[in-house]
């Protein structure tokens, strides 16, 4: 029997258009979870380009991904120049009861 390999999944692969991410994002913003969020936009932010995010939000690079690392915990300010620099925006919806 051979030996299977298995390449490990990156969602940066998926996210090819502006809609691709604005629609994770939504998605991940559902789950209600701040740390899948700021990983989501970890991951966007990869997919666009770091250090044009970095630059497009007026943050260092460094700065970038430490707060979108997943295990970061950013301003919400952070998130909002990310965001814009993203070209994405936050929308608010009545919860479902």
């Amino acid at each position: 029997m051979g030996e299977i390999k298995l390449k490990k999944w990156d969602v940066v692969e998926h996210l090819k258009t502006n809609e691709d991410m604005a629609l994770y994002l939504d998605a991940c913003l559902a789950e209600d979870d701040p740390a899948l969020i700021t990983a989501a936009l970890g991951d966007i932010a990869r997919a666009w380009g770091m250090s044009k995010v970095a630059q497009d939000a007026g943050l260092s690079r460094e700065n970038l991904d430490r707060a979108l690392s997943g295990e970061g915990n950013p301003d919400f300010s952070t998130v909002i120049k990310v965001v814009k620099a993203l070209g994405l925006q936050l929308h608010a919806g009545a919860a479902h009861s």
